[in-house]
């Protein structure tokens, strides 16, 4: 059996991530990290009790992850894949944000991913095999007004898959980055019915992405047959960039 740690539980996209692999991966156990907002993961676990479980994470604490790693290496003898998936953004022009709005966003976006990635990687190494999928955003290349923080901290996550792939690829561990562009989750519910038609006339294929087209790309990336892709930053965008 596979255990694998999705972080953002709780959100359209960890849970549509967590869907597919219970759903595809039929030797998957997957670990929803949450901290708070648990109906929808509760919900998900329930579908499926023999494989799914919750394990709280408050993502920007170092002591919250070696907890939850160790909580999940106490119950399965190891810890296969981490999908760094959480993440929040503050929007604001950089003359007007203030210090919280700063310091949050990069907390969550990239500290998350440093603290998660240091907690899993010695038990990987151990086991001489391991899959990190890394979710940055196309705002890491592609960044719009007002996103200063939340586009550097992306940026700085693909930045660190990038570094780390090469530490840890002689190990058997595999370290890649996601770059996803509008996709349908509450990161779009500020979206108006004109402001949607708005964004999907800039999406060449003019329409919004799916949780499970996401997903997809995070399953075959945690995949053993993936072993020589690392260090990549894959665009799922529908051509925007």
């Amino acid at each position: 059996m596979r255990s694998i740690l999705i972080t953002g539980g709780n959100g359209g996209l960890g849970l549509g991530i967590g869907r597919y692999f219970l759903e595809k991966d039929p030797e998957a156990r997957v670990w929803l990290g949450v901290r708070s907002n648990r109906a929808a993961a509760e919900a998900l676990i329930a579908e499926f009790p023999e494989r799914g479980r919750l394990v709280d994470l408050e993502v920007t604490s170092k002591d919250a992850w070696e907890a939850a790693v160790a909580t999940i290496q106490a119950a399965d003898g190891r810890l296969d894949v981490l999908v760094n998936n959480a993440g929040m953004h503050r929007d604001a022009l950089l003359a007007t944000m203030d210090d919280e709005a700063w310091r949050s966003v990069v907390s969550s976006n990239l500290d998350s991913v440093f603290f998660g990635c240091r907690a899993v990687i010695p038990g990987m190494m151990r086991e001489r095999f391991g899959r990190i999928v890394n979710m940055a955003s196309l705002s890491a290349v592609l960044p719009p007004l007002g996103q200063t923080n939340y586009a550097a901290a992306k940026a700085g996550v693909v930045a660190l898959t990038q570094t780390l792939a090469k530490e840890v690829a002689r190990a058997g561990i595999t370290v890649n980055a996601l770059l996803p562009g509008y996709i349908e989750t509450e990161a779009l519910a500020h979206l108006d019915a004109e402001g949607a038609k708005r964004a999907k006339m800039g999406i060449p294929m003019r329409r919004f992405g799916r949780p499970a087209e996401v997903a997809a790309a995070v399953f075959f990336l945690a995949c053993q047959d993936a072993g020589y892709v690392t260090g990549s930053a894959l665009k799922i965008d529908g051509g925007i960039f």
